[in-house]
């Protein structure tokens, strides 16, 4: 299972304050939807306007990356900018 890390606000409106949390996917796609699953309406913000890091390579397009079984896996909100 790989090691999901929210981000504090996510985990506040989401998950009742956890930041971290142990899910099974072999991609991306496959954490939002067990996330979703366990906290209704993360997946939507977890599927768009995010990078997403995995064992720390940061990957801006990542629902169909492989994620490692033990990787850990972290939610960057995007950060806009000019």
């Amino acid at each position: 299972m790989a090691r999901v890390v929210l981000t504090s606000s996510y985990a506040k409106l989401f998950a009742q304050g956890r930041t971290e949390h142990e899910v099974p996917g072999k991609s991306v796609r496959h954490l939002i939807r067990a996330l979703d699953e366990r906290y209704p309406g993360l997946g939507a913000h977890l599927s768009e306007g995010v990078a997403v890091a995995i064992d720390g390579v940061i990957h801006q397009n990542a629902l169909f990356e492989d994620v490692p079984p033990d990787a850990e896996v972290c939610f960057i909100p995007a950060i806009e900018g000019g």
